[in-house]
């Protein structure tokens, strides 16, 4: 980890700024050619780029056929090599150029790799394709078997095979391999293995002339190849200047990460162009920690790789951050996508239920209902449940139970949305019961003293615990919980009682923030997964209402000023948790990390990506200070505050690939943790001023 960067620098984060290019290709003059790449790597420079790719055979021209054997030609792209090593001396850039290149007998068609003055080494290309319209067996020799070579490029010596790896010493995790245009279309490219050696970024040089589809294709191929080998694939197709003898060119440039398309360029270009991201290496190298069979695949292929070292001596300073950030990592901003993941999270919640509930001899399902987001929601996937069961919604057992600070407004929701479904309800008012309680074990507030401490709180959540418990028993019932992942993530939740204990939990695997989104999918979607549009007016009604209401546990009554008992005002925004919750989560990322990505997507109003139809974008303005001050909230109350409770979670199915926090599933973590750790790394890393 880099650790004497500052703290606004994405190099000291684990970003690599890469460029895949594409340039006007000027037929056999390699001195032209060598200028258009110097252009381009400048302005590479500029930008901050660690790598920048250019098109295979761009020194020359992959189109020149038969002039390829010319030896003025040869010559030509000699000297160019030798110009862009002498001129890469002050380029932060590692430039990786097309070029053919004599090696003993034959000819190779090879990936040249230049660093700061150095020829680091050149890779040849490995399967030449000799179909259709491609001759390449013509003039080149397959470089595959050129293991452990090096090679003589007129003054210059470097490693030459495609058994070449290029790691940066100074910025952890950037290894990069270079293979060349029909080296990917192969069952296992070169890549592959270069990927199970160790390498993050995998650079393609290809000339591809384009024909209709071949497009999509070629995205395809590159996407599936960073998905499986969890790594980055930038790839740089040649365009302009090519010879449209036969074939047309088209220019393509892109950059997958892990199968996520982080930039591409706009096709038929009439000039230079570039994909340029940051690619996020802490990521790629967090996912082969987790996926234990991407090693066992190297152990089972074990291919031998030399390694190239060289020191990139990244740019200090703010150089911003060239990727889209979701702002709600769990929620995408693709309506599609997120239609989709809406559809799939509220079936595998009824798909688990009725499993349940068959499994168990088909119980009554008993809730609680208040009128908030979580318990709506569960009474929505009950609801689906029983109608998939074929039973009637009425053996559904609702129960609002109004205590010292319900609204009338939720236990009026809570009871139409009941009616609007169709199940039973039932108001118990558990005030006289809890005052009892309070009276029997010496309270003040039983003797009229206003004191709503922790106590006062959660007598009021464990009679209703009791009261579910005891009527499901009653009633051959089972308890439905509604706690929902960010609460679980957070400890907010009563050990023991109804937002934490249940027979079986339905939104244990989904976030606060998902399930606003999934509330807003049922009103438009209806309550049918099949096409159907069974939800009556006056349920999306309540529905709406549900989803403009504050989110609050109504424990304690409101102040003399009318303010309502806030859970964001005492623990802090949920669109922050979750945001703090996926990236520890998914990733294991440190806390300085993911303030610096918060403070990228939620610090800029056009920063981040925002999902579908989401109201109120003004609210949600984060400065630096805020997000670290509830950052550290999340941390203490993750790593020490929570666990415990986490620990004795009843079965829910997991929903998010981010993971679920199941002791039994994605998180195992011992209850009396704490932490330290992660509130020092963040205090080390953060200015003066912010340091807790």
């Amino acid at each position: 980890m880099i650790t004497d960067l500052p703290f606004e620098s994405a190099y000291r984060h684990g970003y690599a700024r890469i460029a895949a290019c594409t340039i006007p290709v000027a037929l056999a003059d390699p001195v032209a050619n060598a200028q258009a790449v110097l252009e381009t790597a400048r302005e590479c420079h500029d930008e901050a780029v660690a790598v920048a790719i250019f098109p295979e055979l761009c020194l020359s021209g992959y189109s020149v056929e038969d002039l390829m054997m010319q030896d003025a030609l040869l010559d030509g792209v000699v000297a160019a090599i030798e110009r862009l090593v002498e001129a890469s001396v002050d380029l932060l850039p590692m430039i990786i150029v097309g070029a053919p290149l004599r090696h003993r007998n034959r000819l190779y068609n090879c990936a040249v790799v230049i660093h700061r003055g150095e020829l680091l080494g050149v890779a040849p290309k490995s399967y030449l394709p000799t179909y259709r319209e491609f001759y390449e067996r013509r003039w080149f020799a397959p470089g595959d078997d050129q293991i452990g070579e090096d090679i003589g490029v007129g003054e210059l010596e470097a490693p030459f095979g495609p058994d070449l790896l290029f790691e940066a010493l100074d910025v952890p995790g950037l290894v990069v391999h270079a293979e060349v245009c029909e080296d990917m279309w192969v069952p296992i490219p070169p890549s592959s293995r270069a990927a199970l050696a160790g390498a993050t970024v995998l650079a393609n040089l290809s000339g591809s002339p384009i024909t209709i589809a071949r497009a999509d294709d070629r995205k395809t191929l590159c996407q599936s190849q960073s998905f499986r080998c969890l790594a980055a694939y930038a790839y740089s197709a040649a365009g302009m200047g090519e010879s449209t003898n036969d074939v047309s060119w088209d220019g393509q440039t892109m950059i997958y990460e892990s199968g996520n398309l982080l930039a591409e360029t706009e096709r038929f270009p009439d000039g230079p162009r570039r994909s340029v991201a940051d690619v996020d290496l802490d990521r790629l190298r967090q996912d082969r920690i987790r996926q234990g069979t991407f090693d066992d695949n190297r152990r089972s292929d074990a291919t031998l790789f030399r390694t190239v070292h060289f020191e990139l001596d990244p740019p200090g300073a703010d150089i911003g951050l060239m990727r889209v950030l979701d702002r709600f990592p769990f929620v995408p901003d693709d309506p599609e996508r997120l239609a989709q993941d809406c559809y799939e999270a509220f079936n595998i919640q009824v798909s688990g239920l009725v499993r349940r509930m068959e499994a168990i001899g088909a119980p009554k399902p008993v809730l609680g209902v208040s009128g908030g987001l979580d318990s709506t929601h569960a009474l929505l996937v009950v609801a689906r449940a029983m109608d998939r069961m074929g039973r009637p919604r009425s053996d559904i057992l609702a129960y609002t139970m109004p205590g010292f600070a319900t609204s009338d407004h939720t236990k009026s929701n809570a009871i139409a949305l009941a009616e609007a479904v169709g199940a039973s309800i039932e108001t118990i008012d558990i005030r006289p019961l809890a005052t009892e309680m309070l009276e029997r074990i010496g309270h003040p507030f039983a003797e009229g003293e206003p004191v709503h401490d922790i106590t006062f709180e959660n007598v009021q959540a464990g009679i209703r615990t009791d009261y579910l418990f005891r009527l499901a028993n009653h009633h051959g019932g089972m308890v439905i919980g509604t706690s929902d992942l960010s609460e679980l993530a957070l400890g907010w939740a009563t050990y023991g009682v109804g937002d934490h204990m249940s027979h079986y939990t339905v939104n244990a695997g989904v976030p606060k923030t998902l399930i606003q989104h999934l509330i807003r999918w049922v009103i438009s979607h209806g309550e049918g997964v099949d096409g159907s549009t069974r939800l009556s007016p006056e349920a999306a009604r309540v529905l709406q209402s549900v989803l403009d209401t504050e989110i609050s546990p109504e424990l304690v009554p409101m102040t003399q000023d009318g303010r309502l008992q806030s859970t964001e005002d005492r623990i802090g925004p949920y669109a922050l948790h979750d945001f703090a919750l996926f990236h520890v989560l998914r990733y294991g990322f440190r806390p300085s990390k993911i303030a610096f990505l918060a403070a990228h997507a939620w610090g800029d109003a056009d920063a981040g990506a925002w999902p579908p139809g989401f109201p109120d974008e003004d609210r949600y303005a984060y400065d630096l200070a805020t997000i670290v001050k509830w950052l550290r909230v999340f941390l203490q109350r993750y790593f020490a505050f929570a666990q415990f409770k986490r620990s004795a979670v009843p079965n829910g199915p997991k929903v998010s690939p981010a993971g679920s926090l199941s002791p039994r599933g994605d998180w195992r973590a011992p209850s009396d943790g704490t932490a330290t750790t992660w509130l020092a790394e963040l205090d080390a890393a953060l200015p003066d001023d912010l340091r807790g």
